[in-house]
């Protein structure tokens, strides 16, 4: 199964960036292999339209998990409309949250967060 985690930094030793559509990357981990790849997120400095742009990706990449802090109504959208499960995850390290997922631990998010609720705040 592919996850992806927002990130604060290019590593899993990096910390969980609680925005989804504006993070500044996303760790994409094959949960069979432990396989990791890197995306800068590019949305991350869109006028608009950042969750559409950060969901479609994530899609395309074939995830079926998000673990992040707040996914906004168009990214709730998009995921949903894949079916990708998304989760609440923690102020830890990406390896740390796909830790908890894997044993269980994470809460599943079904409600998004108003719209532009990241923006202009490196903190949701």
């Amino acid at each position: 199964m592919k996850i992806c985690i927002s990130s604060k930094g290019g590593s899993t030793t990096s910390v969980l960036d609680p925005r989804f559509g504006r993070a500044a990357y996303f760790i994409l981990v094959d949960s069979d292999t432990m396989k990791t790849e890197v995306i800068e997120n590019s949305a991350i400095a869109s006028g608009g339209g950042a969750g559409i742009a950060s969901g479609q990706l994530v899609v395309d990449k074939g995830v079926e998990v998000v673990i992040t802090g707040n996914v906004g109504p168009n990214a709730t959208k998009v995921l949903e409309a894949s079916n990708v499960a998304v989760f609440r995850g923690v102020p830890a390290t990406i390896e740390e949250n796909i830790e908890k997922y894997q044993k269980g631990l994470l809460e599943k998010i079904s409600t998004a967060v108003p719209a532009h609720f990241g923006m202009g705040s490196m903190e949701a």
